[in-house]
């Protein structure tokens, strides 16, 4: 039986490691001068050579005729290692022996003197998926291990694995294997299978492979026993399901050219012919990532030919850099993984990076930011004083209508004129309305004709509900608006130039009682007496005849809230 391609061509020395250089080195350094480490920690994304390094290194400690530097993969040692026979070198897969016992059996079996090897080898691959007891089983012999044994942990995920594991092997963290090394990788395999395939085609699988040499030789295999030895880049594409450059170049041409109608039908073109939508977005983030590369003039970071280029750089020319942006980031945030066979999320982001102009955005809201802080302080001050409180209560009805004919209908209301304004003739003065009830020349009118009063408390309970509806700005903090606005602070004495009010609960008191609340409920009640005063707040008392049933048990008594 023949073996697959990532079995067949898996390096043997550590110079064949393919984009880890810095590593092999290392590793090849340490073999010359003897300086072999009693534990090592792999780490990286998959297909990078963590498990083909790890064998290597076992090969290389072991080599009958070497012992230091690159395995000669001759001897019989190294052939056994190998093959796979070896008795010495041990692989543990521990997402299947995750178990604590599992461990305590191999702590067991390490203090036995190897069998033929100068070295026992332990591979455990995945290592992250050991239990921690499993884990915690393992670090004693991590740090102290036999002088003839030799860890190496191989992960593909180096976040779960405890600090002291870490912190007990010298870790190397492989890296995705570059575009240009998995083509000479697979330029390679090729010349030696002999297929016949293009150079674009092979630079599509490596991109394909995403940074993974193992994935890269799986797919060149799949396409060969498809194919046969001759593959054209149509095929390639067809068996990776790629759409060619040509259909995502066109939608990205009438992306900038503002052709919705043209895009539409684009994408839908792609989805009838059944291609995969998925791949079709990939691609086209992709292809509008590079157009933003070569808008900002850094196009050199781009593996691209100089005919794609030049159709980038003529493409960018037509572009803003705003539109770019918005496009890329539009169709860079769309996720086709639970429905990867509906258009619309396409469609819609296609017609958002279309219809929505970046540029004219902020301009549109200016007007509405500015026109609300222009009307609420400056009229109301110049308001004439009503001779009633429901006088004043109903000011605000009869401006709203003078605001439809034309600006100098309104003009006998003295605080509509600039709420009125040509521009806004209906949304500007709606949020002017309640601002002369929140300003203080209205209240200051009220005792100059009181209703009902014969005095200054009553004039006080009798306007109150008035005050309390100023809600002034300051309230706002410290939830003081809610409170004052409860209906739970009412007056109840005036004496001399204190006014005692009355709270429901210690809540409300206390809040009303915050200095900045204190001083603006001040300024109000002042302005109404017309005269400067003082407030107090106390507690409302409540008759309960809970209580008072209760009190009647012999012996019970009163405990209140502070004596608790």
């Amino acid at each position: 039986m023949s073996q697959v391609f990532y079995r067949k061509w898996r390096p043997q020395t550590l110079a064949d490691v393919a984009g880890q250089e810095a590593i092999t080195r290392t590793l090849r350094n340490a073999l010359n001068t003897g300086r072999i480490s009693h534990a090592y920690l792999f780490s990286g994304p998959r297909g990078t050579g963590k498990t083909s390094t790890a064998r290597i290194l076992a090969k290389a400690v072991n080599c009958l005729t070497n012992g230091k530097g690159e395995p000669c993969n001759t001897c019989a040692m190294c052939q056994a290692v190998t093959e796979g026979r070896a008795l010495d070198v041990i692989e543990i897969d521990a997402a299947s022996n995750t178990g604590v016992e599992d461990i305590r059996e191999l702590r067991e079996r390490v203090n036995y003197a190897p069998n033929q090897a100068r070295f026992k080898v332990y591979i455990i691959d995945e290592v992250h998926m050991l239990s921690t007891p499993a884990a915690n089983a393992l670090l004693k012999t991590l740090e102290e291990p036999p002088p003839h044994a030799i860890f190496i942990l191989a992960t593909t995920e180096i976040h779960k694995i405890l600090p002291t594991i870490m912190s007990r092997c010298q870790r190397f963290d492989f890296h995705r294997v570059s575009l240009a090394d998995t083509v000479a990788r697979l330029e390679r395999i090729c010349q030696a299978e002999g297929i016949k395939i293009e150079p674009e085609g092979v630079r599509l699988v490596a991109r394909s492979a995403t940074g993974s040499l193992r994935d890269a030789e799986t797919l060149l295999e799949q396409i060969a026993t498809y194919y046969g030895a001759e593959i054209s880049l149509a095929q390639v594409q067809t068996t990776l399901g790629i759409t060619g450059d040509r259909r995502v170049r066109e939608l990205a041409a009438h992306i900038i050219a503002k052709d919705i109608s043209a895009g539409l039908t684009a994408i839908n073109s792609v989805n009838s012919d059944g291609l995969d939508l998925r791949q079709f977005h990939r691609e086209l983030v992709e292809y509008l990532r590079a157009l933003l590369l070569v808008k900002t003039s850094a196009g050199d970071a781009l593996d691209y030919t100089a005919e794609d280029l030049a159709d980038l750089q003529a493409l960018a020319a037509k572009a803003t850099l705003e539109q770019t942006v918005q496009a890329v980031r539009l169709f860079g945030q769309l996720n086709l993984r639970l429905d990867s066979y509906s258009t619309l999320p396409l469609e819609l982001a296609l017609v958002d990076s279309i219809a929505t102009d970046p540029a004219a955005a902020p301009s549109a809201a200016a007007p509405t930011a500015t026109a609300p802080a222009e009307t609420p302080p400056a009229r109301p001050a110049a308001r004439p004083a009503p001779p009633t409180a429901n006088a004043a209560r109903s000011a605000p009805r009869p401006a709203s209508r003078p605001v439809s004919p034309s600006p100098a209908a309104s003009r006998p209301s003295a605080p509509r004129p600039a709420a009125g304004s040509p521009a806004s003739p209906v949304s500007k003065p709606a949020p002017a309305q309640p601002k002369p009830a929140a300003n203080l020349e209205p209240v200051r009118a009220a005792p100059v004709a009181p209703l009902e009063a014969s005095s200054e408390i009553d004039r006080l309970k009798l306007n109150w509900k008035l005050i309390v509806e100023q809600a002034p700005a300051e309230l706002r903090k410290n939830r003081g608006l809610s409170v004052w606005r409860s209906g739970q602070v009412k007056p109840q004495s005036i004496q001399d130039d204190v006014v005692c009010l009355a709270c429901s609960s210690q809540f409300f008191k206390e809040t009303i009682e915050i200095v900045e609340n204190q001083r603006v409920v001040q300024k109000l009640i002042s302005s109404f007496l017309g005269r400067t005063c003082r407030i107090q707040c106390i507690l409302e008392e409540k008759d309960n005849h809970l209580v008072e049933e209760a009190l009647k048990i012999p012996g019970a008594q009163f405990i209140s809230v502070e004596e608790k």
